[in-house]
């Protein structure tokens, strides 16, 4: 006689964090995934459908499919599908997609008549004003978002106080997240620059003593099941905020991947920020096909300190990181080093004329792997 399986809902289930986390729910749940129609491919062991949540049309459709299909009873729907630009401009989509999509998702379960045991939101550590080394951020610290993914976040937070129509709430404040391979877009970066010894890798427009908190996928993973495990048990409005409880700084971080990729030493050097948001506007303007990564915003924050106090997470759900960024980061550089173009191409960076000189040598035509598996590393 099989057993009917608990239903739990993820939606951005092609994503980073979505893809492995249907797997990891697979087994033991019924799993249903929401995501916009083409690729990236969908999860196995789950049942994906459609959905756009800047449309109240595609909402709806896709809330009453998933009752006919699987049922009323939600054990937790897990809410990852956000918009996100790490150009710092403004944005519709993040009122369309971020605060209006979760809008729609919780009104449509009201209205659907789910009963919702648990919706939990992935929301971002960079909601709360920064500290300073040795100060750590709790779930109480003050909230300062400064740019417009963070305040999107915030926005959605306050909507779903207001809306969740007494839907117990999780507000997951979460880290900057890699794995072994990198996978985060400001460390591929860094990395970059100093592969390529390029100018901007010996200067940084802020303080060298200051860092941002992160953490490992495979952590990130791990919580989840920690969280619906705990669903009863939890508050009826949880936060938590989640991340390694240690912060490497931007020196450290430079000094570490330079006697990584090069097995030196070269100092970083701290510039004015008058120079640096003057370089970056320039940069930003000019007419040339590479876009550059540092924005004029990125120069007004580069001060910021994100370190962490993880107390709440270690007590409630029994949650603690197994992984270090300060571990990883050889990884990350192995990875490099033994496919550096596949590492490229995997991270979305333009490789440099003599990477390609290197594959045209190899013979014409011929493929280089890529690392990781394409439809977990994908946005």
């Amino acid at each position: 006689m099989s057993v009917e399986k608990d239903i739990i809902v993820v939606t951005g289930s092609s994503g980073t964090i979505g893809y492995p986390l249907c797997i990891r729910f697979g087994e033991a749940y019924d799993v249903v995934g929401f995501d916009r129609k083409g690729p990236p491919y969908p999860p196995p062991h789950a049942d994906c459908m459609d959905m756009d949540l800047a449309s109240d049309e595609s909402v709806r459709e896709g809330l009453r499919n998933m009752k006919e299909e699987h049922g009323s009873h939600i054990a937790s729907f897990i809410h990852l599908a956000a918009y996100y630009d790490f150009s710092g401009e403004p944005s519709p989509l993040y009122e369309q997609v971020t605060v209006k999509g979760t809008e729609r998702l919780l009104r449509g379960l009201q209205e659907f008549g789910f009963e919702v045991e648990q919706f939990v939101f992935s929301s971002t550590m960079l909601v709360h004003a920064p500290s300073e080394p040795g100060q750590k951020i709790d779930e109480e610290w003050p909230l300062e978002p400064k740019w417009p993914y963070p305040q999107s976040k915030v926005e959605t937070e306050t909507l779903m106080r207001e809306i969740n129509g007494g839907i117990p709430i999780v507000m997951l404040r979460i880290a900057g997240v890699y794995d072994d391979e990198c996978h985060s877009i400001p460390l591929s970066n860094q990395i970059l620059r100093i592969h390529e010894r390029n100018m901007m890798s010996r200067v940084f427009p802020g303080d060298l003593t200051h860092g941002q908190a992160f953490l490992h996928l495979e952590d990130l993973i791990d919580l989840f099941p920690l969280v619906v495990d705990r669903r009863r048990q939890l508050p009826p409005e949880s936060v938590f905020v989640i991340g390694e409880p240690e912060t490497l700084s931007y020196g450290e971080l430079q000094e570490t991947f330079q006697q990584l990729i090069h097995g030196d030493e070269l100092p970083t050097y701290e510039m004015p920020k008058v120079l640096a948001n003057t370089g970056a506007w320039v940069l930003d303007n000019l007419p040339i096909e590479e876009e550059p990564f540092v924005k004029p915003f990125m120069v007004d924050i580069a001060d910021d300190h994100y370190e962490l106090d993880i107390t709440r997470a270690r007590t409630l759900l029994g949650w603690e990181p197994k992984h270090s960024l300060r571990a990883t980061l050889p990884k990350m550089v192995a990875a490099l080093k033994a496919d550096p173009l596949g590492w490229y191409k995997e991270h979305e960076l333009d490789s440099p004329g003599d990477l390609l000189s290197t594959q045209e040598e190899a013979g014409e035509g011929e493929e280089v792997s890529t690392v990781g598996e394409p439809p977990s590393a994908r946005v």
